[in-house]
C-alpha cells in the first residue's frame, strides 16, 4: 500500500526547504541541506561563491554522458504579509495544496531532484553516466554571480555537460502539460529624445519631443519584427514606461524618456533588432540617445535524446503527452545553453509563482520526482 501523500519524502524535503527564508540573494542554508543529502549519495560537493552569491556544484561519477539538474534556492520577496493566508515561510498544507514562498518556484523541483537521485542511486549504484547539480541563489536577482559564473568556471576547466533539466515551473493548466525546450531573448532599450523646452503659450519658440517621438512610436508598435517559427511566437516590442515634462501644465518639456523591451525569437538577433530600431528613429529625424541592455539571447533545444526522454517520462507519470514550447520569461537556461547542447525546463504548475499565497498541489510533488527519475533511467542508467 502506498504511503500517504503527507509522508512522501519529496514533500517532506520541500517543506524543509520552504522553511528557509531564502529571499534573493540569500541562500539561507538551502544548499547545505541539499549538499548533505547529495554527499550521502557519493556526490563530490563543491561550493562556489562569487560576490555575495552562494552556488553549489555537485557531481557523482566521472564518465559521460553527464545529466545536470539546475535550479535556484532564492525566492522573490513575499509582498504584504497581511495578505498571505499563512506565514510564507511556515509551510501550510491545506485544501490539497502546499503554501509557501517558493513552493512552485522552485523548491518542490529542488526537492524532487534530490529524491529522484536517491531512488536512482539505490537502483543503479554504478550507472554508465554522471549526475551533476548546479544550484544558485542569484536567479531571481541580477543573475550576475550565479549560474553564469559557475558555467564560466566549468568551461574554463573543460568540464562538459551533455543534458540539463532546469526545474522551473513550466506546467500551465495541469501537471506535466508543458516542457520548455527554449526561451525567448530579452533586449531592453532606454531612449531619450531631445527637444527644446519652452513656454506652452509660445510653441514656435520650443520643440516638443513627445510630439516628435509619437510617429516613431506608432511605427515601432506596428512593426512586424518576424513571424516566429515552429517553437517561438513572433518577436514582440512593448513600451514599459514613458516620462516627459516637469509636472507643470504650462511647460513644453525638453526631453522625453522611454523604456521598452523586446522578447525575441531565434528569427532575430540583438544586433538585427537594434539596427532596425535605429533605422526607424533616424528616419524620423529625431535627436536621441539610446542605451541597450541584453539580458538574454534566445535558445532552443531541438527534438533529441533529452526531449524524447522527458516527454516519455512525463507520459509514464501522467498518461498524457506534454507539449514543447518556449513561452514565458527568461531563465538561467540561457546561460547553460551556451555550454550544454540540450537544455529543457520542467516543473510544477506556474499559476501562483511570484504571487501572494504561492502554492503547489500536494499530489504533484511526488510526480515531479518520478518524472526526473524516469529521465535519469532513460539517459544514464
Amino acid at each position: 500500500m502506498a504511503a500517504p501523500l503527507h509522508d512522501d519524502p519529496t514533500l517532506a524535503l520541500t517543506i524543509q526547504l520552504l522553511k528557509q527564508a531564502s529571499v534573493t540573494p540569500d541562500d539561507a542554508d538551502c544548499q547545505q541541506i541539499m549538499a548533505r543529502r547529495l554527499a550521502a549519495l557519493g556526490f563530490k560537493i563543491e561550493p562556489m561563491r562569487f560576490g555575495d552569491v552562494d552556488n553549489l556544484w555537485a557531481r557523482r561519477g566521472t564518465s559521460g554522458p553527464v545529466l545536470m539538474f539546475a535550479g535556484h534556492t532564492d525566492v522573490v520577496p513575499t509582498g504584504p504579509l497581511d495578505r498571505w493566508h499563512s506565514d510564507p515561510f511556515e509551510p501550510d498544507l491545506r485544501d490539497g495544496h502546499l503554501y509557501g514562498r517558493g513552493a512552485a518556484d522552485m523548491k518542490a523541483s529542488l526537492a524532487a531532484f534530490i529524491t529522484a537521485c536517491e531512488a536512482f542511486v539505490a537502483k543503479h549504484p554504478n550507472p554508465k553516466g554522471s549526475i551533476a547539480f548546479l544550484i544558485t541563489s542569484d536567479e531571481e536577482g541580477p543573475a550576475h554571480d550565479g549560474t553564469v559564473k559557475v558555467i564560466e568556471a566549468l568551461k574554463a576547466r573543460g568540464e562538459a555537460i551533455d543534458y540539463c533539466i532546469v526545474g522551473e515551473p513550466t506546467s500551465a493548466e495541469v501537471f506535466g502539460d508543458t516542457i520548455k525546450n527554449g526561451r525567448r531573448g530579452s533586449l531592453s532599450g532606454h531612449l531619450y529624445v531631445h527637444g527644446v523646452q519652452g513656454h506652452i503659450a509660445y510653441p514656435h519658440l520650443a520643440k516638443n519631443p513627445i510630439h516628435l517621438l509619437a510617429p516613431a512610436l506608432t511605427e515601432l508598435a506596428g512593426t512586424e519584427w518576424d513571424k516566429g517559427n515552429a517553437y517561438f511566437p513572433p518577436t514582440t516590442w512593448q513600451v514599459s514606461n514613458i516620462h516627459g515634462g516637469t509636472g507643470a501644465t504650462n511647460i513644453i518639456p525638453g526631453t522625453v524618456e522611454v523604456l521598452f523591451n523586446f522578447r525575441f525569437s531565434t528569427e532575430n538577433t540583438a544586433a538585427t533588432l537594434k539596427a532596425r530600431v535605429h533605422a526607424i528613429l533616424d528616419a524620423h529625424g529625431l535627436d536621441y540617445e539610446l542605451n541597450w541592455s541584453l539580458s538574454g539571447e534566445p535558445f532552443l533545444t531541438d527534438e533529441g535524446e533529452l526531449t524524447h526522454a522527458i516527454k516519455a517520462a512525463v507520459k509514464d507519470v501522467t498518461g498524457d503527452e506534454p507539449q514543447l514550447n518556449t513561452t514565458g520569461g527568461t531563465s538561467d537556461g540561457r546561460f547553460i545553453a551556451k555550454h550544454c547542447p540540450q537544455v529543457v525546463e520542467f516543473g510544477p504548475i506556474n499559476k501562483t509563482i511570484h504571487k501572494l499565497n504561492e502554492c503547489v498541489a500536494v499530489e504533484d510533488v511526488p510526480k515531479l520526482s518520478q518524472v526526473y527519475l524516469g529521465v535519469l533511467e532513460r539517459l544514464i542508467a
